[in-house]
């Protein structure tokens, strides 16, 4: 049996050396969970999710710029590898948004939360991690947990079936491709990691906007009108991004992919106290396998293991 702790575990070392990243992480797969809601609340002013993407995506990359002292360096410094960064996130929000737009839900959920499985040969080959048998465990309780979570036996197998489903699945493999890129990026500070990744989310619904049926003047005069709550989207997306950056950095990415997760249990939750959505048995154990997974997946990485 693989041991879920090292031999000279003790809590408070834990605390003192690697809570700091796993709570970031935890932090920002939090705040993926709820955002939904202040979306929700722009499409139901009229703002569809591609315009509501750019517009937010520009509030943090202007509130990035100001914020955060000489990040704008990190243009002056792009890389084969600090571009596909940004691209890969990028274009990974935007599929995800495009397959939950145009798919079954669900389905969209599935594949792109099959995002751990491409992490593991991600990592391998882009940062020569190894995965123990630890590691083996931990990805497969997670697995388990979201495929419990979010698996609809009618819906059949999770395989592509359709254009918004394979963007579902895009999505998650663009998104474990981007994090493990972010750890490879040595030469760039957490905020310009951020600041890279914030314009290439605009950028790429900047492309791709055109494929909405809202008018560009409508929807600037929708997101005028509700311009606080785009303001507010747009200056969380940066403390939740630098939250982001900071745990993943510091964080081998098989681990920290499955705290990742945790954003599944979030978004159910709020789910039923927001939105009065029931949670079913299976969403309980789904949540607990892969809060049991965040766990094991903090105990087990060591001090300096990045």
């Amino acid at each position: 049996m693989p041991r879920f702790y090292p031999r000279d575990y003790n809590p408070t070392l834990l605390m003192k050396h690697v809570s700091a990243p796993a709570w970031a992480l935890f932090a920002g797969a939090a705040y993926w969970g709820v955002i939904w809601w202040p979306y929700r609340l722009l499409g139901q002013a009229g703002l569809d999710g591609l315009w509501a993407t750019l517009f937010t995506y520009v509030v943090a990359c202007i509130v990035g710029f100001a914020a955060l002292r000489g990040a704008w360096r990190a243009f002056t410094k792009l890389s084969f590898f600090s571009v596909l960064m940004g691209a890969s996130i990028g274009w990974s929000n935007l599929a995800y948004v495009l397959g939950v737009l145009h798919g079954e839900v669900m389905r969209v959920l599935l594949l792109f939360y099959l995002a751990p499985l491409w992490t593991v040969p991600l990592a391998h080959f882009l940062l020569g991690e190894r995965l123990d048998r630890t590691g083996l465990s931990v990805m497969a309780l997670a697995t388990i947990g979201a495929m419990t979570m979010l698996w609809h036996p009618e819906l059949g197998m999770p395989l592509p079936q359709g254009l918004a489903e394979w963007l579902g699945l895009a999505a998650g493999f663009l998104f474990a491709l981007g994090n493990v890129l972010v750890r490879k990026l040595h030469d760039l500070t957490d905020g310009e990691k951020s600041l890279v990744i914030w314009a290439g989310v605009a950028l790429a619904g900047l492309v791709h906007v055109g494929q909405s049926a809202l008018p560009a003047s409508r929807a600037w005069e929708i997101a005028v009108s509700q311009a606080p709550l785009v303001l507010a989207i747009g200056v969380t997306l940066v403390a939740a991004g630098l939250a982001l950056q900071y745990g993943l950095s510091r964080l081998p990415a098989n681990r920290a992919v499955v705290i990742l997760l945790s954003e599944l249990v979030v978004a159910a939750i709020a789910s039923w106290l927001i939105a009065g959505e029931s949670l079913r048995v299976r969403d309980w154990i789904g949540g607990a396998l892969i809060v049991a997974a965040t766990l094991v997946s903090a105990y087990s990485t060591r001090p300096g293991t990045s």
